[in-house]
């Protein structure tokens, strides 16, 4: 997506926004692969707060650029990508948050799994 851009001669603002966007997504995004990784290999997620903050700031990033990508072609399609975007997350979170709180709790450590609450 960013390809075009890097030969034109000048860049109207949203082609500057997916640029500068996807420079930022693009390293962190690769980070977190390497990291994602090490985390299959260990088999355990980091707790890092750092790692979670890189999450959100390269996936907005990306998103960002992508949005601003599409308006650069079309602003009608930048309003598109951007409310489907929006949309997808909205349903993302409801459904994860449905089957956190329909999961059932596991056993404390040190309980007997199947041990009745007192």
């Amino acid at each position: 997506m960013v390809q075009p851009f890097l030969t034109a001669s000048s860049l109207d603002l949203p082609a500057k926004v997916c640029v500068v966007a996807f420079s930022v997504a693009i390293p962190l995004l690769a980070s977190l692969v390497v990291l994602n990784r090490q985390e299959a290999f260990r088999r355990r997620a980091t707790r890092s707060v750092v790692a979670q903050l890189t999450r959100v700031v390269a996936q907005t990033c990306a998103f960002v650029g992508v949005v601003a990508g599409f308006w650069h072609i079309l602003w009608i399609a930048g309003v598109g990508v951007l409310a489907s975007g929006l949309a997808a997350v909205a349903v993302h979170s409801a459904s994860y948050w449905r089957l956190e709180r329909d999961q059932a709790p596991t056993p404390q450590e040190g309980e007997e799994p199947g041990a009745a609450e007192p």
